[in-house]
């Protein structure tokens, strides 16, 4: 009978962030420099190891978050995005990750730190192009956080937090096309939108748009789950007969 023994292997635990936010009706991801060993130079998303065997993931995610940023009362609320652990994707050893997303409006500029030597807001579009390189297995993760994100705009009002207090549904529409990549037909939209119910609600005021015709102006409604959720559109829409 073999006495061999099995050895835990050495596993070092990190956390990685999507920090998403619309600026310029543009899709826009925070991504640092890295000032350090490995990939000195690449772009990544904020992150590190945890910091002490007490330390909580999520406050682990905080702390790096305000360390290579300077995210501090203003940092955004953080959802658990997955776990990535693929063996050498990271060439220090085995290192799980565990990535947190944030999608949110107003965020501030951010200021570098600790093995950062720059931080800034960057187009998810260009940091997602085959020239660009990011840093370990960071497009996976990044990819994965642009696609929740579409996602939740599916099912929730999120996006009713990137409008003002009171918004047209072209200025709702725009925030769907930055977040989903893609041009939206006003008709369906419109459509849609309304179907939805408690989603937006109609308030006594309009404003002029360009062509000089009043838009009705909204709010944000009462419901924060939509049911039916808006779809993305795949490929052509069904629904551009009915309006054709």
């Amino acid at each position: 009978m073999s006495d061999d023994r099995w050895i835990a292997p050495k596993v070092l635990l990190a956390v990685d962030l999507v920090i998403l936010t619309l600026r310029g009706a543009v899709l826009q991801v925070l991504l640092i420099e890295r000032g350090v060993e490995p990939h000195r130079g690449a772009l990544a998303l904020p992150g590190g190891f945890l910091g002490h065997d007490e330390e909580e993931l999520l406050a682990a995610a905080h702390r790096e978050l305000a360390e290579e940023t300077g995210f501090g009362a203003d940092r955004p609320h953080l959802e658990q995005l997955g776990v990535y652990g693929t063996p050498g994707r990271d060439p220090r050893g085995r290192v799980i990750s565990v990535a947190y997303l944030a999608i949110a409006p107003a965020l501030p500029e951010p200021v570098a730190g600790t093995d950062a030597s720059s931080a800034y807001w960057r187009p998810v579009d260009e940091s997602l192009a085959d020239d660009v390189r990011l840093a370990f297995d960071h497009r996976r993760i990044l990819a994965d956080g642009v696609e929740r994100a579409r996602e939740k705009l599916e099912r929730t009002a999120l996006a009713t937090a990137f409008c003002g207090p009171t918004f047209t549904i072209a200025d709702l529409r725009t925030v769907y096309e930055a977040v989903w990549g893609a041009p939206l037909d006003p008709r369906n939209f419109y459509r849609k939108v309304r179907s939805v119910d408690g989603f937006i609600v109609p308030v006594e005021a309009t404003r002029r748009t360009d062509g000089g015709r009043p838009a009705q102006l909204f709010r944000p409604g009462p419901h924060t789950t939509l049911h039916p959720p808006m779809v993305r559109p795949s490929g052509p829409d069904p629904a551009d007969k009915e309006t054709a």
